[in-house]
Order: structure tokens, then sequence, then C-alpha cells
């Protein structure tokens, strides 16, 4: 089935024909010496979100019947384009929503309507109970990683935009999320903006101990580190950093941690090191990671200020704990 045609004229019933209008073909009334213009349709989508689902309606009738879609629905005449959104979004969910933003507005032609524009809005839920309307067999929050086929490819359009302009601000919403528990470092330690970052310094991690070195052999808060040789001093930061490394990727558990920097505050204790050199030691450590970081050009986009900020958030969970257990160790080093 397709739209039909005009054969006669609405206003005196004589048969319509086709003339040219400004080099377009339109149906014309000899009768009336009256055109008729055929103007797109005006088409308005929902897309509505809980977590990272979105509604879908599975329609009832024809055309697509027992097809999934977002609410959408004909403009009405005498409603703007924002109220006929809200209304649609009304009769098909029971949700009473507010327009946040125009997501897409695409132009379509339709086998059933003929030609249609789709203006797709983001809304939210402000009130209303969700429950399906006349015109719904069935509504659902569908996980963005599972959408079943949809009957409209404007909608699929739109939810891919709406998709990946939303991607950027979900990868800092989880990164930073997930940045503040061991077990989610663990559980998601692919998953982090800071990753990248994370891969420059393991790349340059010689060159970033040697500025450690230097700062080490020469502050006046690590004295006793003066005298120590560069391969000693080196194969201290390595192992820090590489244990840092290790506990970021979830493969140095929070047990081993501990045990290791209780281990080291007692060792360095024996060697004759001060607490507060020891502390300073690490915390040059990590203010050469850091600085470097800084250098490697992080600041272009807005997702490169959280990935840089989000690794500094990674590493003050790690050496506050670092700094802990040196000190427990440290105190206890004769246990």
């Amino acid at each position: 089935m397709s739209k039909k045609k005009r054969k006669y004229c609405p206003y005196c019933s004589k048969p319509v024909i086709i003339k040219n209008e400004g080099n377009i073909l339109r149906e014309y009334c000899p009768n009336c010496n009256s055109y008729f213009y055929d103007n797109p349709l005006p088409v308005v989508s929902a897309i509505i979100t809980k977590e990272r689902g979105i509604l879908l309606v599975k329609r009832r009738y024809e055309p697509f019947k027992d097809q999934w879609c977002l609410p959408s629905g004909f403009a009405e005449t005498g409603e703007t384009i924002h109220e006929a959104c809200l209304r649609e979004v009304k009769e098909e969910t029971g949700i009473e929503g507010f327009v946040t933003g125009l997501i897409d507005a695409d132009s379509t032609e339709n086998y059933f309507y003929g030609d249609l524009i789709f203006h797709t809005f983001e809304v939210e839920q402000i009130g209303g109970v969700i429950q399906a309307g006349d015109d719904a067999k069935e509504i659902k929050f569908f996980s963005i990683y599972e959408l079943p086929v949809l009957a409209f490819h404007s909608n699929k359009k739109a939810i891919d935009i709406f998709i990946k302009n939303k991607s950027e601000y979900w990868a800092i919403f989880d990164s930073f999320s997930y940045s503040v528990s061991e077990v989610k470092i663990k559980k998601h330690k692919t998953n982090f903006l800071s990753n990248k970052l994370i891969e420059v310094i393991e790349n340059n991690i010689i060159y970033i101990a040697g500025l450690w070195i230097q700062n080490v052999k020469t502050n006046k808060s690590t004295p006793g580190y003066h005298s120590l040789s560069e391969d000693i001093l080196q194969n201290r930061f390595l192992t820090d950093t590489q244990n840092y490394i290790k506990w970021l990727s979830g493969q140095l558990t929070g047990k081993e941690m501990r045990q290791y920097y209780r281990e080291l505050g007692a060792r360095r204790r024996k060697q004759g090191h001060s607490i507060s050199e020891l502390l300073s030691a690490l915390s040059l450590i990590r203010k050469h990671i850091w600085e470097f970081a800084l250098t490697q050009g992080m600041w272009q986009k807005t997702i490169d200020i959280y990935r840089t900020l989000e690794l500094e958030r990674r590493m003050m969970l790690f050496f506050d704990k670092a700094t802990y257990y040196v000190c427990k160790g440290f105190e206890n080093h004769n246990e």
C-alpha cells in the first residue's frame, strides 16, 4: 500500500491534471485554476532515557505493525513542534515531559505517508506514569547496546547521533566513578580515560626516572639519597612506578600493595633513612609523573582535560595508600 494520489478536486469535484509550475509537476484543477501543494508532513519523535536505556514503543497498527520505534507521531495544526512532541509522548507512554534539545531533523520518503520530516527531540520525564497508550502494544527501555531493529530509519539515525553525542560524557562519567574504588579499578581496568596517559608514562619511564634522580640527589628534603648511585636510585624509581602502573591496571592487589610498602618502610628505616625523606622521595615520584603527563598535549579537548584530571585522581588514591603503608612499616619495622 502506498500514499494515494489525488484524482478529483476537493472543491469542485472535477478531475485534476498534472501541470508544470516553476519546473515542478503539481496536481492542478483547471476548473478552479488551483494548484495543490503536497508538502512534507512534520513528524515528531522523542528520545527518553533511563541510565543507558532508550524508551521504545511497539506499534499496534500499520504501517510497521509490531515493530519498535521511538514515541512518534504527526504534528497537528495549531500546535508548536515542541507541543506536538510532548503530546505524542504523553499519548503513547503516559509520560509528562520536558524538551531538553533537538537531536536531529531528517527528511525521508515513506511508502505509506509520502515525504516526511522527522524532528527528534531529547525529552526528560518530569511526571506521569509510564504505561502503553492506545497506539502502543508495549513500551520498554532497551539498552543502547541491545537495540532492536527499528521501524523508521530516521529513528535509528537520531539514536546514533544521540549516542555519539553522549559517548564522551558517558566515558568521563564512567571513568571518574571507577577511579575511586579498588574493586572498580580491577573490574573496569580497560575503561579508564587516563589509560592512554599511563601508556605514555610507561613508554617514557627511564626519562622520568632521570628527572627524579636529579631531584632527589640535590633536594634538601632527601639528604639520605644524595650519596646513592644512580643505578640504585633508578631501580627504586622503576620499582615504585611499575607498582603504580600494575595497581592502575588491576595487576597489583590491595593486599600485595600493602605488603610491599610496609616492607619498604621497614627496609628504609634499617638503611638509615628518616621517615620525612622517605615520604619526600615518594612525593617527588608523584610530582615527576604528574608533571610529565602535563607536557603531553592533553589540553586540546574537554575529554583530554578530564583524562588528565582523572590520572591525578588515581595517582592521589595510590600514593595516599602507599604513604600510609610506608609509615606503618617504618613504625613497626621490628614486627
